[in-house]
């Protein structure tokens, strides 16, 4: 009986042992697999010989921007190096299999990865021969030396503490091809070390990470396709191209002066003098649509936009992608013009027309705009990515310039914008002879742009901002820029004191070091200001 009894209590306690056994299994193996599968501490699956060695990343002509280097305390037995940090925002870093890449490492991983285009034959033979596989590499439209141009000159061409420019190496900038849609140089101020992002992550340290996200001048946010801003008076380069297009000006088409300098209601708002930017001799005279342009008149682009009228002004900004899901390999931001509620009343309207409503736009979204006027009206496709290939340069995807939609303007507004632009560096906001934007009017390049300073409240420095194209001939209207440069600082005050001096610089150095081919222009003659009625 006792024997039986002892039997009982053994048997029993098996079972109990083999359903905790059970359930211990069910658990790990079911309820929390993924997790402990993912644990950067579990290093089972690094031990694979499948583990692919990661495809490199290069420039538009084959420099190297990223690779693998061998690391035996690394998952996979590599750790990720990159060979240029100024474009961390850009490719972005891969930390091994258990966190998450970012931007092109984390785009175009299938190929970096050889998960796209590996069969289940090399998958066997990379087994066979206890081999790891090897990914793919990428080649994109980055050119590595404008790109460390455009660093070098937005760091030495810092604002000075003054009346029109603040110190701030907070912004970004960017180089673009209009007509093919690619992306030249991409720069993001204050960045990270990609390195240091790669290889502490590679091994389960977060401190770096933590200490960026934790940044008070957030490091991690690339500010090109992520920052939103006001964009200030920049933004009159869209209502007047819709303006012109729409006919609802011209450059030529006067206004009498309580349009560009007030007293006007327009909406609910009183437009005073305070608004307006002109000099106040010239409330004796009618202006032009270009001279408004040129000076940077907030009270005529308030006017201007007010007559193409709601429907309008919002259909040209839906054209320029405005609002909508911009096509590039990172996400962008969607920009905003209208109120949070989706809809744009008269007052909000006339502030938004000559930028300084409600618009939130990134400086990728400026560019885009930018690029529609230099080239002939037409947007293209941006991109940064200009082939995928194997390790022996066997071709596996090539890509090739794309038209985004119908032209999104008349090439007479393209070129009728471009002339504008001229005469606001040689004649207007972009040429002041007792501040640095001077430097635009005179690059012997012929620079066209729009200056803008972004007011964003009180006791706070504006945003400078500047679109450019270059180089422009003022003989030959028709030819259309080679380069755009879009650039902005944060709190750095007047645009063409902000960042002129960047964008002159790096023009210089792009085109006097023929790193893109292009005509020099002839210099305007003398009195081209007055004789084009842009000084009076």
């Amino acid at each position: 009986m006792n024997i039986s009894h002892g039997i009982r209590r053994i048997t029993q306690l098996f079972l109990v042992l083999f359903l905790a056994m059970s359930a211990g299994l069910v658990y790990w193996q079911v309820a929390v697999a993924d997790q402990v599968t993912s644990n950067p501490r579990n290093l089972r699956s690094c031990m694979s010989t499948s583990v692919p060695q990661r495809g490199r990343i290069f420039d538009r002509n084959g420099v190297l921007l990223a690779d693998s280097q061998p690391d035996p305390k690394a998952c996979g037995g590599y750790v990720r190096h990159y060979y240029e940090p100024s474009l961390a925002g850009l490719i972005g870093y891969y930390p091994g299999p258990y966190f998450l890449s970012t931007g092109l490492e984390a785009k175009f991983d299938d190929y970096l990865s050889g998960r796209v285009g590996m069969t289940s034959l090399d998958n066997q033979v990379n087994k066979t021969l206890h081999r790891s596989p090897l990914g793919d590499d990428i080649y994109l439209t980055i050119d590595v030396r404008i790109q460390r141009i455009l660093v070098k000159n937005f760091a030495l061409h810092a604002p000075f503490d003054g009346v029109n420019s603040f110190p701030t190496d907070r912004g970004s900038a960017m180089v673009m091809d209009p007509h093919t849609g690619e992306v030249l140089a991409m720069y993001s101020s204050p960045g990270y070390d990609p390195n240091k992002m790669a290889q502490t992550l590679t091994h389960a340290d977060l401190s770096y990470y933590n200490q960026m996200a934790n940044d008070p001048e957030r490091p991690l946010v690339f500010r090109p396709t992520q920052g939103q801003y006001v964009p200030g008076s920049t933004y009159k380069a869209t209502t007047l191209m819709a303006a012109i297009d729409s006919g609802t000006t011209s450059l030529d088409r006067v206004y009498e002066p309580k349009f560009t300098h007030g007293p006007v209601t327009l909406g609910q708002h009183l437009f005073t003098p305070a608004f307006s930017n002109l000099d106040p001799f010239t409330r004796n005279y009618n202006v032009s649509t270009g001279y408004g342009f040129a000076h940077s008149d907030n009270v005529l682009f308030a006017k201007i936009g007010d007559d193409m009228g709601v429907d309008s002004w919002l259909a040209y900004n839906k054209k320029f992608l405005v609002g909508e899901k911009i096509p590039f390999e990172l996400p962008v931001a969607v920009s905003r013009v209208t109120q949070t509620n989706g809809t744009l009343d008269e007052n909000t309207l006339v502030d938004n027309a000559f930028g300084q409503g409600v618009d939130f736009v990134t400086p990728f979204q400026m560019a885009m705009i930018n690029n529609i006027a230099a080239n002939d009206g037409q947007l293209m496709q941006p991109t940064v990515l200009s082939k995928v290939a194997t390790r022996d340069k066997a071709p596996v995807k090539t890509f090739s310039p794309q038209n985004l939609g119908d032209a999104q303007l008349k090439q007479q507004t393209a070129i009728d914008t471009r002339k504008a632009m001229y005469g606001v560096v040689q004649c207007g906001s972009g040429n002041n002879d007792f501040v640095h934007g001077a430097m635009l009017s005179t690059s012997r390049w012929g620079i066209i742009g729009k200056t803008g300073t972004a007011e964003i409240g009180p006791g706070q420095h504006a945003h400078g901002w500047l679109i450019t194209q270059a180089p422009y001939n003022y003989q030959q209207t028709d030819k259309m820029p080679a380069l755009t440069i879009v650039a902005m600082k944060e709190n750095g005050g007047e645009g063409a004191d902000a960042v002129g001096p960047v964008i002159t610089a790096t023009y210089n150095d792009i085109f006097d070091q023929g790193l893109v081919k292009a005509d020099q222009p002839p210099p305007p003659p003398a009195g081209y200001c007055y004789t084009n009625r842009l000084l009076q």
